[in-house]
């Protein structure tokens, strides 16, 4: 049985998803992308953030889409300018993809206001208080997959 402190919980992360969701939901549709375009997106910075190369094998499995669908998304996100495709300097055969300075910049710009509402809430709080929170949160996505 789940206790009401936790079921408090499950619903304020509901809530932040519901707002990350509407995010992300606006700032596709200010620049003319589809859901699946923002969640490559920031799958592909999230990868690069844990010094870790994009293939397109791994965004397709990222994104639970098979290999035609991802051929036609990295296409796209190639003619916007927003990701690049680069052969792997260790092994040739293997295509890498890079999100680019403009997307990044599109991202930043958009983002950046909520970003720096996020971090003064964040600051709020000790740095012990922050680790709990983050421990929390890492477990929580733990849970979801």
């Amino acid at each position: 049985m789940t206790s009401d402190t936790a079921m408090r919980t499950i619903h304020l992360l509901r809530a932040v998803t519901l707002q990350t969701n509407m995010l992300a939901a606006d700032f596709a549709r200010a620049n003319a992308l589809n859901t699946t375009d923002v969640r490559a997106l920031i799958g592909l910075l999230d990868r690069e953030r844990s010094g870790l190369q994009a293939t397109p094998g791994w965004l397709a499995e990222h994104l639970a889409v098979n290999s035609a669908s991802t051929t036609a998304l990295v296409d796209r996100l190639v003619r916007r300018g927003l990701v690049t495709r680069s052969r792997d300097h260790v092994d040739r055969r293997r295509v890498v993809l890079v999100v680019t300075p403009a997307a990044r910049d599109l991202g930043e710009s958009f983002f950046e206001p909520v970003f720096n509402r996020i971090s003064d809430a964040a600051n709020a709080f000790s740095a012990d208080e922050m680790d709990i929170v983050d421990r929390f949160l890492v477990d929580v996505a733990s849970a979801l997959r």
